[in-house]
């Protein structure tokens, strides 16, 4: 997937649907229903995911767009929001 053909409003709609698909949300929410700075982890997340969503996101991550997650510091910081995954997989990619 070539990512610098896409824009940053397609990249995050991409990882909106990654993140329902992947995450087993369809029956919560529509990707476009993720708001791009809300918190994806937590008790104030109303997306609610969890450390096993967490590890299935940094998989799925890995295999689409060819970045490594490693330890959970990293995750924690680089998964916050469906923008820091964004900002992460642009950064990569420069």
């Amino acid at each position: 997937m070539d990512i610098n053909s896409l824009s940053k409003a397609q990249l995050t709609l991409l990882i909106k649907q990654l993140i329902v698909e992947e995450c087993d949300k369809e029956d919560d929410f529509e990707p476009e229903d993720i708001l791009d700075e809300e918190p994806l982890f937590g008790r104030k997340s109303r997306i609610a995911l969890d450390s096993l969503d967490a590890l299935q996101l940094s998989l799925v991550l890995k295999k689409q767009f060819a970045i490594s997650i490693e330890g959970s510091k990293e995750s924690r910081k680089h998964l916050q929001s469906v923008d820091t995954i964004a900002q992460l997989i642009l950064a990569k990619q420069a």
